[in-house]
Order: structure tokens, then sequence, then C-alpha cells
């Protein structure tokens, strides 16, 4: 009997990632990502995962126009459409429904490019009923049911498609309030578990949100960063709180869940959107100061999606000023540093190894993959 996947696509999936709006929930927020020129990138991510499928034997179920169907034949396929969305403006009641329209027609795997948004809905629906995988597709991404990258979630797949034995284990779906995130706060819950296929090289982990009390460390990281600062140099500050410490070292105002840009001691722009870092760095040197999520090592593409392939490419990858602490990395395991920047080609040229400031005057050697 052949393998039967099924597909979902959350074509609002990320759309606020790109105008800083921390988010894509609701629909005010899509119009008004929308209305800030944001692109959507669902359907490009779902695109990248079923790479990997393209010479494989297998059925194809999905659902209709921008939730499945356009990117199947897209990519080559013929597949099977049991279901659309009712109207243009798709919602989280077209997901539930087509979750459960798959399922029910014996899908083996519900293949889904979203966010935490989208897993939620699925886990409310499926739970452990039928395994699924997410495409990493969404702003934020806590949940333990997303592949590392869209094409790691194709790879996951190949190996289902050809036999392999791979274990399916329980994922926790985890979603945060967005409101209360926009204003600086995470305040993340648990949903439930979805079955996902287990395959350690390529699945994220669930979001380490522990808070270090490590003040005396991420002062010497600060202190690190002040004296290697140059005047002239435009600097874009990512999110999160080892890069927050760096901010209030300085005296200057941080988003913390946003990126900022400081030039000279001053804060220039606050909570910027992808188009607006590409202005103001343009004819500038810069640097770009991120950090890795803890537990996961998502250096680039979680949350930081203002970060644009485009910066990056520009900026090159010697503009990158890693900073951590040796109790984040360790947390890691020996997992490597993470980037998903929705360029293969520029992932590839990050990839490698990379110095990450972990105290004053000190460094590590970690890997990028």
């Amino acid at each position: 009997m052949s393998f039967t996947l099924g597909l979902i696509v959350n074509p609002l999936a990320g759309l606020g990632g790109s105008v800083a709006l921390k988010g894509s929930d609701g629909a005010d927020t899509v119009a008004r990502a929308l209305s800030l020129g944001a692109v959507p990138r669902a359907e490009q991510r779902a695109l990248s995962a079923l790479a990997p499928l393209k010479r494989l034997a297998f059925k194809l179920l999905t659902w209709g126009g921008a939730m499945g169907e356009r990117v199947a034949r897209e990519a080559g396929f013929a597949p099977e459409v049991i279901g659309s969305p009712e109207r243009e403006e798709t919602s989280a009641e077209d997901t539930e429904r087509a979750a459960r329209a798959l399922a029910d027609a014996g899908a083996d795997l519900i293949l889904f490019a979203g966010g935490d948004g989208t897993a939620r809905n699925i886990c409310a629906v499926l739970g452990a009923a039928c395994p699924v995988l997410g495409i990493p597709a969404g702003v934020k991404i806590h949940s333990g049911v997303y592949a590392i990258t869209p094409v790691a979630a194709g790879e996951i797949v190949a190996m289902l498609i050809r036999g392999e034995l791979v274990t399916l284990a329980n994922g926790e779906v985890r979603d945060i309030d967005e409101e209360a995130f926009r204003a600086g706060q995470v305040r993340a819950r648990y949903y439930g578990e979805l079955l996902v296929p287990s395959e350690h090289r390529y699945l994220q982990h669930v979001k380490n949100g522990a808070r270090e009390d490590e003040a005396l460390v991420l002062d010497d990281i600060a202190a690190d960063f002040e004296e290697s600062m140059e005047p002239g140099v435009r600097y874009v500050m990512g999110s999160g709180s080892t890069v927050a410490a760096i901010m209030a070292h300085l005296g200057l105002p941080n988003t913390l869940l946003g990126v900022d840009l400081i030039e000279d001691g001053r804060l220039l722009a606050a909570d910027c959107t992808a188009q607006q870092l590409l202005a103001l760095t343009e004819g500038y040197p810069v640097r770009i100061v991120i950090t890795p999520i803890g537990g996961q090592g998502h250096l680039i593409g979680r949350g930081n999606q203002q970060l644009s392939a485009e910066l990056l490419a520009r900026c090159g990858r010697d503009a990158l000023y890693v900073v951590a602490t040796k109790t984040k990395l360790k947390s890691l395991a020996g997992r490597p540093l993470l980037v998903d920047s929705g360029d293969a080609e520029l992932d590839r040229a990050l990839s490698g190894l990379i110095p990450v400031h972990t105290g004053y005057r000190d460094r590590v050697l970690y890997r990028i993959e």
C-alpha cells in the first residue's frame, strides 16, 4: 500500500514577522501586516519542503487553493483536492476542517506549514489521532512539532515514504499570548500534544523559556561588546534577553522581542521592520548582534524575521556578532546553532564555525548548521 501524505498550508502564517508585529493571529493583525508591506511566505516554505519528495511514489491529499493545492501543483505533483476554504482569506476554522478531513481520508501523515497558532488549531481537532509534522513558517515557533527547516521537514517525510525506521513520539504544542508578546512579555501556554516523527537531526526542540539568573556573566558580555563598538558603525540589535542586557548596560531603551538599531551610543530606531532595517543600514558599516534561542539553538529565522535574507546577504557572515552564556550553549547538548533565513544558499554560506561571545574577552567557537 502506498504512503498517503496530507498537506495543509496556512497562507497567512508568518505575515507579521518581517513588519515587527510579533505574530499573525487575528484578522486585524493580518490586515495591518499586509498594509505595512508584508509578503506571504508560507507557500514558498512549503514548496521547499516538497522538493525532497519529487522522485518518490506516494499519494498526495490536500486542501484547495492557497491552503495546499496551489503549491502542490507548482511543485509538480497532481494532488487529490478533498475540500477548499470557504473564503479567500483563510481562517483557523479552515485549518481545523482541513486537518479533520485529511485524517478521515486516510492520510498516514499530515504535513502542515504554519506557526504555533496553526499547530494549536490542528491539535484541537486531532490530538494524537494522526501523525503530523510542521514546516516552520510562523513568527513564533515554541512547539516541538516542527522540523528545524522546511527542507528538513521534507527529508523526514521522505524517510517515512521510503519505509525507513522513524520513531513516533508526542510533541508539545505551545502558543503565546500575542498581545503580551508585543508588550515584551512571553506567556507561553501548553495546549496539548501531537504525534510527530521523532528524527533528532531534523526535529526542533521545544523552546526553553527559562530565564537564567547570570547577571555577572551578562554584564561581562555587555562590557566586552561596549569595548568592541566602533564609531560610525550601525549595530542591529536582535531580540532576546542577552541582547537586552547589552542595551541596558549601554543605558538605551530596548525592544525585548523586536529589533533595534543603534549608532555611536544612541538609539536610531526601535522595533524595526525588515524594510526599515534595509533602508537605515544601506551605505553604512553594519554589525548584527544576535543570540540563539535557549534550548533550540535557532539563531536566525525564529522571532527575528526582521533580519531578512537580503540584509544578511548584504552584510555578510562577518557582520554577525553572536552572544550567549556558556550555560545557554551547554543546554544545546552539542547540537549546532541553526539558521533558517528562507534562502537555502545563504543558509549554507552562514554555516560553519563562528565565534560566540560568552564573557569579557571570552569567546568560544561554535558550529552553525
